[in-house]
């Protein structure tokens, strides 16, 4: 057994009491959400420290980062999009820090280098991405992230002389940016990082070579963090969205054309349900959920003075709708039925032409499209296979590798399989189990578990660095298709929204269960990890049943569930989670928050919480609050601790000498509490 770690550092507990719909609730270390605080900057210092004792004590790591690197330093490709006959991408070779942006002539040209990352930040955690080519396929605007942040500053690039012009739009977030036809200005909805209290919801018109306080104010959609506004356009027409997040999420949209100065037309006001418009030719296509919850496409056609007339083109079905996207002539819509993926194309009067073929152990995404092409853009990747990024053409019917990932040689015996098992209402509840044959052959084995359980995400065959290097060393994977994903349609998701939540976990605990009544597994050698949505799952599960766990990482996560809508854009989860302003809520969140079902004396099992400052989505005051509680309330005497960087937020982008640390860490951590040869 690995032995005991030393105590964690000191935690000063400092109570904060507050009567919430007549509930005291007690808040330990509210003191710990002062990021900038001396205090906190000593603690995170402390806590870091802590980590890398328990870490750099775990046998095997430089056999487990050779490892990890092979998987890592490999060619990848990723973020391709087409304008005219020119394809731009991100390319990464196999050692560099971080991917460049290329362009290449046709699909069999060479690939020639657009933008170097390190042209445009001071080392190598500045990463870069293309974002859209102008229609006349002269100008290029990209993002320049800096660590994890989900902010960027934002960039233009003159393909042929490969200049990057002055007109910047400086950190913060993008909401919306067109092109003008013209290719001589661009509209922009810019929210700076740093912004003001109520700060101004507006759409700008920027002329190329001017300054932009000489910028033009074209649409204001309102004052305060609450609402938000983005754009859609073609050659003709700009539209404008208005969210307006309270109890549920309202929609607006306008649309003007581009050189009109009247003001805006009115579409729709006040729309309670999702809206996702298009411009084509003339016509307004869009993908709702309105009298369709598993979602259909329709034209808006408009009547002068007269609410716009709905026209079905491809109605709501038992399928439910992923993705679309409109390709010369056709509509391509990836859909899911029950648990098999399909895709189906359509011509322009909502009329199936023909399927695509589908390998159902496989999950297909539309990465790209646009309608001035006749190619559209699909990944695929499997359980065992990584990434590859196909271009098909649906009215050839043809498709063409464009890129795959080489990872290195594994073991050629891996397989999964499809179990049920019941979860505590009784419901079935389907869930892959994947590893090598002799493990899914039966016994008792070593597993890593995860899911997500929420916002409709289903949980598909993908490729994961973190599950294969785990698999290679003898573990059972184990994904349950929990409630709050859509596998089954909306009905799936809205089994575990909300004030639902609790069934999510309730699913992903049955299946712990099933585990290890039917000998799969013991407590003693099941681990689970997740980030995000997912980071909460597993917050959920240790607190609720720390007995059926011996380890647990949890990744960027929301812990504190009564708190969270009080920090940055966060109150735009409230209609997923519900906030602790409505009193029903409340009490639906107050059951289950993690951080508030720490209790002390209990057992826990070894706990690894990843975060950093530059998180913006789940703000890093979770992962520092919770682990504070863990280290105080546990008596296993199994680590628990912080991982944290100052770098890592929410979005993907460390460079890859960082990313094969980060992973070395954590294999190296699950294969010492789970005993696992290196």
């Amino acid at each position: 057994m690995p032995e005991v770690m030393s105590a964690p550092p000191f935690s000063a507990v400092e109570p904060v009491t507050e009567i919430l719909h007549g509930v005291a609730v007690t808040d330990p270390y509210r003191w710990l959400e002062d990021q900038k605080s001396p205090r906190t900057r000593k603690w995170i210092e402390e806590q870091r420290q802590f980590a890398r004792a328990c870490l750099d004590r775990c046998p095997g790591r430089d056999r487990i980062r050779q490892r990890i690197r092979e998987f890592l330093a490999v060619e990848t490709y990723d973020s391709l999009q087409k304008a005219g006959k020119r394809y731009f991408f991100r390319k990464r070779l196999a050692d560099q820090e971080q991917p460049s942006i290329c362009m290449r002539e046709g699909p069999d040209g060479e690939d020639q280098l657009l933008i170097d990352p390190a042209e445009h930040g001071p080392g190598k955690y500045t990463a870069v991405k293309p974002l859209r080519v102008s229609s006349d396929g002269r100008l290029l605007l990209f993002e320049v992230k800096e660590g994890g942040e989900r902010t960027g500053a934002f960039k233009l690039l003159e393909i042929e002389s490969r200049r990057t012009l002055p007109d910047v739009l400086p950190r913060g977030y993008l909401r919306g940016f067109a092109f003008a036809p013209d290719g001589k200005s661009f509209c922009y909805v810019h929210e700076p990082a740093n912004g003001e209290e109520q700060p101004r919801r507006a759409a700008f018109r920027h002329v190329l070579g001017t300054d932009f306080s000489q910028d033009q104010e074209i649409f204001f959609a309102g004052e305060g963090e609450k609402v938000r506004l983005c754009l859609v356009s073609d050659r003709s027409r700009i539209g404008f969205l208005v969210y307006r997040f309270s109890e549920k999420k309202r929609t607006d949209f306008y649309v003007q054309p581009w050189e009109s100065k009247t003001v805006p037309e009115l579409i729709l006001r006040d729309a309670v349900y999702s809206f996702g418009p298009m411009f084509f030719r003339g016509r307004i296509l869009a993908i709702t959920n309105h009298n369709a919850p598993n979602l259909r496409i329709v034209e808006l056609r408009l009547q002068p003075g007269a609410d716009p007339e709905w026209m079905d083109l491809i109605p709501e079905s038992d399928s439910r709708i992923l993705q679309w996207a409109v390709a010369g002539d056709l509509i391509v819509v990836l859909s899911a039925k029950t648990m098999d993926r399909q895709i189906r194309v359509f011509d322009l009067a909502g009329r199936k032409t023909h399927e695509v073929a589908v390998n159902p152990e496989e999950t297909f995404r539309i990465t790209g499209a646009t309608p001035e092409s006749d190619e559209v853009f699909l990944e695929r990747e499997s359980f065992t296979d990584p990434v590859r990024i196909v271009r098909y053409s649906p009215e050839r019917k043809e498709c063409a590798l464009w890129a795959k990932k080489t990872i290195p040689a594994s073991p050629s015996d891996v397989s999964h399989t499809q179990i049920w098992y019941r979860s505590k209402d009784g419901t079935s509840i389907p869930m892959y189990l994947v590893g090598r044959k002799e493990v899914l052959a039966g016994g008792c084995h070593p597993a890593i578990m995860t899911s997500y359980g929420g916002y409709g995400v289903s949980m598909t065959p993908q490729f994961s660095v973190f599950v294969a290097f785990l698999i290679e060393r003898g573990c059972l994977f184990a994904l349950p298709n929990i409630r709050g994903g859509s596998e089954f349609g909306s009905a799936w998701h809205e089994a575990a929204k909300r004030r639902n939540r609790q069934t999510a976990y309730d699913d992903f605990l049955a299946a712990a269960e099933w585990l290890i009544e039917t000998g799969r597994t013991t407590s003693s050698k099941l681990a689970i990890f997740g980030g995000s949505n997912s980071g909460l799952l597993v917050g959920a599960a240790i607190t609720q049943r720390p007995e059926l766990f011996r380890a647990a990482v949890c990744m960027v996560p929301m812990l504190d569930m009564l708190r969270y809508h009080l920090f940055d854009n966060a109150h735009v989860w409230s209609e997923e989670f519900g906030t602790a302003e409505d009193p029903e809520d409340f009490e639906a969140l107050r059951r289950y928050s993690p951080y508030h079902q720490v209790r002390d004396g209990v057992s826990y099992p070894a706990t690894m919480i990843v975060s950093g400052d530059a998180d913006r989505n789940c703000n890093p005051l979770h992962a520092r609050k919770m682990t504070a509680r863990l280290q105080a309330a546990n008596s296993s005497g199994l680590p628990i601790f912080l991982d944290y960087s100052p770098h890592r937020g929410h979005s993907p982008v460390l460079p890859l000498s960082v990313r094969v640390e980060a992973l070395t860490d954590r294999m190296a951590f699950l294969s010492e509490q789970l005993q696992l040869t290196v």
